[in-house]
């Protein structure tokens, strides 16, 4: 699937990865959806719309279902269709799982894992009913490989790992394509704000010794939007790090 003028809503759109994402699609062509929980900053939609392509905000906390009805809403209403969604809203609570209590557990889940799904269903049922479409979620290397202090966040990535290849089955008979991307350690604010001595020890577990950037995440998500005979997996971007 080419990506000029089609729709994509992304979902925490507003840094890091999710607007390095925004940025590739409008790039591209895409007409967008984005979502955050607060506004998207000015300086970020003037830039976004030098490409010359609709931004539509709709602000909301995914962990709300009635923020995927209303995405679902604006897609059918401005645009009569959706194409892409970019699952990639989440949030962190790390703490040892032994001092960890279970409202930090929840909200990691919530927001993760039930977040997800509920902007993925009714955009789901929106692609069954055109018998196209291609949903891409962000999961995450410790979905695959756990982490000391992340068993909440483990346990959330390891969900939306299991939901994407269900769906990808669901959605295979009618045309929907869904995969998922695991990143590693990504230069972020989230690692930029990790101590030298962190920063170094997660360094030397990298194999191509570096940090990968948001534009590399976004290259990936690119590629399996129009790669159109890939469904079903997990692409580790991660410098080596599962391996």
């Amino acid at each position: 699937m080419e990506l000029k003028d089609k729709v994509v809503v992304i979902t925490g759109a507003t840094r890091g990865i999710g607007a390095a994402i925004a940025t590739r699609c409008a790039q591209a062509g895409a007409q967008l959806i984005v979502n955050a929980r607060h506004a998207m900053p000015e300086e970020q939609r003037v830039a976004l719309l030098v490409y010359g392509q609709q931004v539509i905000e709709v602000t909301g906390a995914i962990d709300d279902p009635q923020t995927g009805q209303e995405l679902a809403k604006v897609a059918k209403t401005e645009f009569g269709r959706i194409d892409v969604l970019i699952n990639n809203a989440g949030i962190t609570d790390d703490q040892l799982a032994l001092r960890m209590n279970p409202d930090q557990f929840s909200a990691v889940i919530n927001v993760n894992l039930n977040g997800t799904f509920n902007v993925t269903q009714p955009l789901f049922k929106m692609m069954i009913k055109q018998r196209a479409g291609v949903i891409i979620n962000m999961a995450s290397v410790v979905g695959l490989m756990g982490n000391i202090g992340q068993a909440n966040y483990a346990a959330s990535k390891a969900g939306v790992i299991g939901l994407t290849k269900t769906l990808a089955r669901e959605g295979a008979m009618r045309g929907v394509r869904v995969n998922a991307i695991a990143p590693g350690m990504i230069a972020t604010q989230m690692t930029a704000s990790l101590s030298e001595t962190a920063q170094e020890n997660f360094l030397e577990s990298i194999p191509l010794k570096r940090f990968g950037t948001v534009d590399e995440i976004a290259h990936a998500t690119q590629f399996l939007i129009e790669n159109d005979y890939v469904t079903g997996q997990v692409l580790t971007v991660d410098g080596g790090l599962v391996m």
